[in-house]
Formats: C-alpha cells, sequence, structure tokens
C-alpha cells in the first residue's frame, strides 16, 4: 500500500530550496510525484506531491524533520498526508446567496457526491448557518474586514478541518496569491459567466448591458490572477428578446449550481490534470 502526501513551501526566495527539501524526501524514503514551484517578486512558493511505499513511511520522522527544515531555512512548510481511496474532505466557502451551497448539500444528502464529504462551511456573512445547522456542518464566520488576518484564520479552520479541496460556492471576495497556493489547483470556483468573457463581479449585468444572445456560467481552479484560472467546465443559455437583469440572472443561477456540480464530479474522480493553465479530462 502506497501512502501520499502533499507539501507546500513558502517564503522569501533563496538558493537550494528545493535541493534541501527534496533530499530529505529521498532521506526518508519518498518518491517524489509532481512538483511546481514559482517565484513572485521575491516570494518562493512550491507544491511537490510524494509518496512511500508500504512501511518506508515513518510520519513523525517525517513531520519532525520538515519542521526542523522550515526552521532553517526560515519558511512555511506544510505537510497534509492524502489517502488515494478515501472520501476528500470538502471545505464550502460562501456569503449569502443560497443556490449553489443547498445544492452541493442536496448531493452529498443523495450521495450524488460519494466521493465527497462536507466537513466545513465557511462565509464572511452569518446568514446561511441555518443551512450549514440543518445539515450538522460546521460553520465558521470569518468576517473578512481585512484580507491578511481573515485568511490566516481561514486557513487555520482548514488545517484544523484537515479540508483536502474548498469550493467557492458564490464566495464573495478574492482570495491572495498567498492564499492559493497553498491549495493550488485544489480551490473550485463558479463564475457568472462564459470566461474569459466578462470577468468580474458584475458579469450578469455585463452580459445584459452588452445585449448578448447566449450568456453562462464558467467552473475553475482558483489561480493568482483574478478570473483566470485553468476552465473545468462551462454551461451557456439563450437570452430571449427582452429579457430582463432579474430573469437572466435567475437563469444564470440556476444554471451555477448544475456546471459547479459537474466540476466537482470531475475533480473527485481524479479526471482532471491541469498542463500549462489548461485542464485537460484524463
Amino acid at each position: 500500500m502506497k501512502h501520499f502526501a502533499t507539501l507546500t513551501v513558502i517564503g522569501r526566495d533563496k538558493t537550494g530550496v528545493i535541493a534541501r527539501v527534496t533530499s530529505f524526501l529521498f532521506e526518508q524514503k519518498a518518491n517524489i510525484e509532481g512538483l511546481e514551484e514559482q517565484v513572485t517578486r521575491g516570494q518562493f512558493s512550491m507544491t511537490l506531491q510524494a509518496s512511500w511505499r508500504g512501511r518506508d513511511l515513518h510520519r513523525e520522522a517525517v513531520v519532525a524533520g520538515l519542521a526542523a527544515l522550515a526552521t532553517a531555512l526560515a519558511m512555511e512548510i506544510k505537510i497534509r498526508f492524502t489517502e488515494p481511496h478515501r472520501r476528500q474532505r470538502m471545505a464550502i466557502f460562501v456569503t449569502r446567496e443560497t443556490h449553489c451551497l443547498e445544492a452541493i448539500l442536496a448531493a452529498c444528502k443523495a450521495r450524488q457526491l460519494a466521493r465527497a464529504e462536507p466537513v466545513l462551511i465557511l462565509s464572511n456573512h452569518t446568514d446561511l448557518e441555518p443551512i450549514a445547522r440543518r445539515h450538522r456542518v460546521p460553520f465558521a464566520h470569518v468576517p473578512w474586514v481585512e484580507r491578511v488576518p481573515a485568511e490566516t484564520q481561514a486557513l487555520q479552520l482548514l488545517e484544523e478541518h484537515e479540508a483536502d479541496f474548498v469550493v467557492l460556492a458564490r464566495f464573495m471576495k478574492i482570495l491572495s496569491p498567498n492564499f492559493v497556493w497553498r491549495y493550488k489547483n485544489k480551490i473550485i470556483n463558479i463564475h457568472p459567466s462564459l470566461l474569459p468573457s466578462f470577468p468580474g463581479a458584475q458579469a450578469y449585468r455585463q452580459a445584459y448591458e452588452h445585449g448578448v444572445k447566449i450568456a453562462g456560467v464558467t467552473a475553475h481552479f482558483v489561480s493568482m490572477h483574478l478570473d483566470e484560472g485553468p476552465i473545468i467546465a462551462q454551461g451557456s443559455f439563450n437570452i430571449l428578446p427582452g429579457a430582463s437583469l432579474p430573469e437572466i440572472t435567475a437563469a444564470g443561477q440556476r444554471l451555477e449550481a448544475r456546471v459547479l456540480l459537474r466540476a466537482i464530479k470531475l475533480f473527485l474522480a481524479k479526471r482532471l490534470d491541469v498542463y500549462w493553465g489548461t485542464v485537460k479530462q484524463v
């Protein structure tokens, strides 16, 4: 039986970080399954996938060694052990809109998302707490007045609940690169337009004002750039002549829930591979 883990390394860029981390893992009999790193404005970020055969993994030694290495490098090093066949622990971020959250929780209850387990609902408002309580999912209110402390609190909650991936179910806050890199290609968002058209918060209004005849929604992985992440799934609907903005919005919201669920199912089925910023189904 193989054991798997994801490592994230974040801090000020310096020479030898990759070599130090991979050498330590080699000493711990790990196999490097994948590695991706980048440097942005002097900030080094790396995500690494590692695996061990059977009894080769000594978790306590790995965790302690990485903690010592983090101190020596003056960087943050996090490791999350994951078992490939267990249910994926899902955190759902919401604001005030209910349609996507309700659809996800209903799908979980109906075993349509049997490979996922909702472990946390996080919101910058308290409006949707009754829904979380009704479905017996832990709810956390993070006001999000200032982004840095809010993201710090959110990351702590994700770690406490051992979340494997995050779904932004109409969460109306922008996540920083510092947050996104910790869950690279593990944060799924639903956007109310056929990206790359109409990015930003007022997509339905833009579609209405431009008089488009076909509108739609896009589920995508969140990247460092707003509404530019790798696209997972899309759906469209026709705009009838004379349709009002509320009618367009209502049609879009109905579609949002369906496309978001489709994207989550593809993610859980491990049928997605991101290559040079493009999602490939495998």
